[in-house]
């Protein structure tokens, strides 16, 4: 069996805010120090050639900066500075670009904190977290002293508030799924239908604070407009976690249309699209599937809404195009079975699953 590995989040205790501040200052430091010097040697005259992009690795850059805590009277430890070149040069090759934008540590646009740092540099001692010679206490909801620490970071959230993330590699279990299997349509009108019958009602987190959120953002009260965010944020993080979790445990297959939220928050149902969560259940579906030792397929769910689950036909009764948007249930013309059509969807879904399953899933 695979070895699993899991991020685990707690938050830290808010009397170390100061210190932790003083920690992301120095990162952006570093930070905005290779950004200089990246913009600086990424080109290189040549003569009778011309200028030469040579961008420039983390390793040289690691050489460059060797001296910077002692320089800048630094308070993070050497892994926080090589992990932040490493994450400032993978940026760069993603965003193909010579330069990032700068992390500001005050004013309006100031960078959120974050402290990253590599394995072995973060320690349980004496039920705190160890690191770079200063204690932190943290509500510890999972038990971290159980867990051998490897690689993560300290990030603070839109409200000042920080967080330990630390990943932790978890020893290979028993099939912990049931053996049932369930395809999942995703929608608006319902967030989630199961091919069985389970529906995961929509939420509409946002559209329920909306109202408080416009007097708050009127009135220039810029902490409880946060507050708001992140409790629309964690009611909607909630809800999905109970809902995947109830499925991962009942079934050991579980199959999902490929839907894009992404695509289609560029029209006008935005606003429903981002509240309804679907990238947030897709990820928790997949991950928890691994930890359970089950199965998650993503497929095409093209014209599964129109095909019959029964006979495998596209009849004429059928809701099609925008205007079948309001036909929620239907009777097949071919085989005469009536349909309930977000049920229909997923039982289709749960097919398709079965046929990727049966040519073989292929590797990326």
């Amino acid at each position: 069996m695979k070895t699993i590995i899991k991020t685990l989040s707690v938050r830290v205790r808010d009397k170390h805010t100061h210190v932790l501040n003083r920690m992301a200052y120095d990162v952006n430091q570093v930070w905005n120090a290779v950004n200089a010097d990246s913009a600086e040697l990424s080109w290189v005259a040549i003569p009778e050639v011309g200028y030469l992009n040579l961008c420039p690795s983390a390793y040289d850059f690691m050489k460059r900066m060797k001296g910077i805590r002692q320089e800048r009277d630094m308070i993070i430890d050497s892994t926080a500075v090589q992990e932040t070149i490493a994450v400032h040069a993978k940026s760069r090759k993603q965003c193909k670009k010579n330069k990032l934008r700068w992390r500001c540590s005050g004013g309006a646009k100031k960078a959120l904190g974050w402290i990253p740092f590599k394995s072995g540099a973060a320690k349980w001692v004496n039920g705190q977290v160890r690191y770079a010679g200063q204690y932190f206490k943290v509500w510890d909801s999972y038990g971290l002293a159980s867990y051998d620490f490897r690689a993560g970071c300290f990030s603070q959230d839109a409200r000042g508030r920080w967080y330990f993330n630390i990943v932790v590699q978890l020893e290979p279990v028993e099939k912990l799924a049931e053996n049932g299997q369930v395809g999942i349509d995703l929608g608006l009108k319902t967030t989630a239908t199961c091919s069985n019958g389970d529906v995961f009602a929509r939420q509409d987190c946002y559209r329920k604070l909306a109202l408080k959120l416009a007097k708050a953002q009127r009135a220039k009260r810029k902490n409880r407009v946060r507050a708001i965010h992140a409790k629309i944020k964690n009611t909607r993080k909630d809800a999905i976690h109970k809902f995947t979790t109830k499925v991962v445990r009942e079934n050991s297959l579980i199959v999902v249309g490929n839907v894009s939220s992404q695509k289609l928050a560029k029209t006008n149902m935005a606003k429903s699209i981002l509240d309804a969560g679907w990238f947030m259940l897709k990820t928790q579906l997949g991950y928890k599937s691994i930890a359970t030792q089950g199965v998650f397929v993503e497929v095409n769910e093209s014209y599964t809404t129109q095909t019959c689950s029964c006979c495998g036909l596209i009849s004429l009764s059928s809701p099609k195009g925008r205007a079948g948007l309001r036909i929620r249930e239907w009777t097949c013309a071919e085989c005469g079975t009536t349909h309930d059509r977000d049920i229909n969807a997923a039982k289709n879904i749960l097919a398709l699953g079965h046929k990727r399953l049966a040519v073989g899933i292929l590797s990326l």
